[in-house]
């Protein structure tokens, strides 16, 4: 494996992370399942928005337009795997449901970024 194919991966992990747990403002929570709801979709405008930035800091900008590309495609993916847990997972934390839910979205999330991978490399 590459240096570069991982330090890609840890980035888009720390961004994960950051955007998902660290930054997500209460108004981006409680919008995610209402579909359409600029709130809900700030919040993964942001994931493209970062996403664009760590693959740009591993290929440089001579691909930007590509990178630019599988960002908005990361945002999309992001909204509509996020929708769906709000919108169907259970919302009780207390809920074994819940845990299984948020294990089951951050999956999803996890294979869109081993595909983005494979667009990058």
């Amino acid at each position: 494996m590459s240096v570069e194919l991982i330090t890609l991966y840890i980035l888009l992990q720390i961004k994960h992370w950051y955007i998902d747990f660290a930054a997500q403002t209460k108004n981006e929570l409680e919008h995610k399942g209402i579909y359409g709801s600029m709130q809900g979709m700030t919040h993964s405008i942001k994931h493209g928005i970062a996403t664009l930035f760590c693959i740009l800091a591993i290929t440089g900008q001579a691909y930007f337009l590509y990178a630019l590309i599988i960002s908005i495609i990361d945002a999309v993916i992001h909204y509509h795997i996020d929708w769906t847990k709000m919108k169907y997972g259970e919302k009780d934390m207390s809920s074994p449901h819940f845990w299984n839910h948020l294990g089951l979205d951050q999956l999803a999330h996890q294979i869109t970024y081993l595909f983005i991978l494979t667009m990058v490399f």
